[in-house]
């Protein structure tokens, strides 16, 4: 069943009951959010992009030709962002499931069990009845503007899944391509506070600009792909070529400028990098907002502070330990430094490249990679429900392999739920005596600000190994 998006506080209480739109949708498929059993189109836009542009450009290190092919894993992320948006009526889903309850609703933070426990979870009790039934949530009635972020970020999903699978699904390629042009065109380009999840304060996003900037230019290379399926708002590429333009200026002009790098809250850092090659590919087209230089630059000014920071580093990182998303930083500031290289031909970030991507598999104050089963030393207690009630906690198999955690952070989270099994087994934080100038690391169940893993924090390390593969 969907529903109207709740008030709710800062801690994503809603006051009263859900109220219903009498409309049920198929929202199965996509991947969890984190260690709960939530899914948002905020952080699944976000990940299938990277997916889907590594498997573009790195066929023999993410596409069919590899030993480890994403075509599927990112056609599974697609499908359920196609679910999302009802073409035919325009509408918009964005959440399925509430993460935090009231005092009459159980949400999905408050116990701790395996997902296929949901269906029948306390009974008749009506306090589980959206476990039980998880709510989807519409962004805004048919046809309505639609929060910048998440029309751009969707859009050029759903692009580049026309990129990646007009030749060997090319009705679901077309379906991709349809929805991506129609979401485009109801960008809300003057909006307030943007809508990312409920609560907010989950994904605080401010920037967006950049998210249109990124659709807009997936939608360019679609369309000058060719083989177009009928009824498109737009066939000409140069459209959508000068409103990547348009949008690129704007974030490098606007108030977000290089305050950031690649990662959830800033896709520029790849945006940029394909922009830069659309222009290429148009041949220069006279008029732009932008020019290659200036997306080059924007590049290099991200870089630039990153490397100031790393200075400050004992270890060299290009982000500051003690906040949030650090692991995802370093995979995203590696990305960086290799568009940079191809862009460019310049090494002048390589040795970065190489060592931030280090930093967050054991080149830090811990030892420790913030990559499940990469290196010797690895979480073993993530917040993670599957991985701490049927997985291992010594490192040993099973273990939810190839997942990014959050990594040091300005504190180390507690809380216990009924249920957790206790990791460390023994309760001691082997890792405390190396914490310092603000910045905490604990590989405890309990701490989800250092070692809850998630999709957005994941994304984009395949995306950096690919890079470091294809060019040495």
């Amino acid at each position: 069943m969907t529903y109207l998006t709740p008030q709710t506080n800062q801690s994503g209480h809603f006051k009263g009951d859900l109220t219903p739109l009498g409309v049920r949708v198929n929202a199965s498929g996509g991947w969890w959010d984190a260690g709960d059993y939530l899914k948002f189109l905020e952080t699944t836009s976000y990940t299938d992009a990277l997916l889907l542009a590594g498997v573009r450009d790195f066929p023999a290190q993410m596409g069919g030709g590899s030993g480890a092919n994403f075509r599927e894993e990112a056609k599974f992320g697609a499908t359920w962002l196609s679910r999302m948006w009802n073409d035919s009526t325009g509408t918009l889903y964005y959440q399925v499931g509430i993460g935090t309850g009231n005092a009459k609703t159980v949400g999905d933070h408050d116990i701790w069990r395996l997902p296929q426990d949901d269906d029948v979870y306390g009974g008749t009790d009506p306090r589980f009845r959206y476990i039980r039934n998880r709510p989807v949530f519409r962004a805004g009635p048919p046809g309505s503007l639609i929060s910048p972020n998440l029309a751009g970020r969707e859009a050029g999903s759903l692009a580049l899944c026309f990129q990646v699978f007009s030749t060997t699904n090319p009705a679901f390629a077309n379906q991709c391509l349809r929805s991506a042009e129609h979401v485009f065109d109801l960008a809300d380009t003057n909006p307030g506070q943007l809508l990312t999840v409920i609560p907010y304060s989950f994904y605080p996003e401010t920037e967006w600009r950049d998210d249109l900037e990124l659709g807009a230019t997936e939608l360019y290379f679609a369309l000058a792909q060719g083989n177009l399926p009928p009824g498109l708002p737009h066939t000409d590429p140069a459209f959508y070529l000068d409103l990547a333009a348009h949008w690129a200026h704007a974030y490098i002009t606007g108030p977000g400028d290089a305050a950031d790098t690649l990662n959830l809250y800033d896709t520029s850092g790849f945006a940029h990098y394909d922009l830069y090659r659309a222009i290429a590919q148009a041949g220069d087209p006279p008029g732009l907002e932008v020019t290659r230089g200036d997306l080059v630059a924007d590049l290099q000014k991200q870089l630039d502070s990153a490397v100031a920071q790393a200075s400050t580093d004992p270890f060299g990182f290009g982000f500051p330990w003690a906040t949030w998303d650090t692991a995802s930083h370093g995979a995203g500031l590696s990305v960086m430094a290799s568009e940079y290289a191809a862009l460019t031909g310049s090494r002048t970030y390589a040795a970065d490249a190489s060592g931030w991507l280090g930093n967050i598999l054991g080149a830090n104050a811990w030892g420790s990679s913030f990559i499940v089963g990469d290196g010797s030393v690895f979480p073993h207690c993530m917040q993670h429900q599957v991985a701490n009630l049927v997985g291992s906690l010594d490192g040993s198999p099973p273990i939810l392999a190839g997942a990014t955690v959050e990594g040091p952070n300005g504190s180390a989270a507690r809380g216990l739920v009924s249920g957790m099994r206790t990791c460390p087994p023994d309760g001691i934080d082997t890792f405390a005596q190396f914490n310092g100038s603000g910045a905490v690391y604990q590989d405890d169940v309990q701490s989800f600000s250092t070692v809850e893993p998630a999709i957005d924090l994941t994304a984009s390390s395949p995306l950096a190994f690919a890079w470091q593969m294809a060019t040495g």
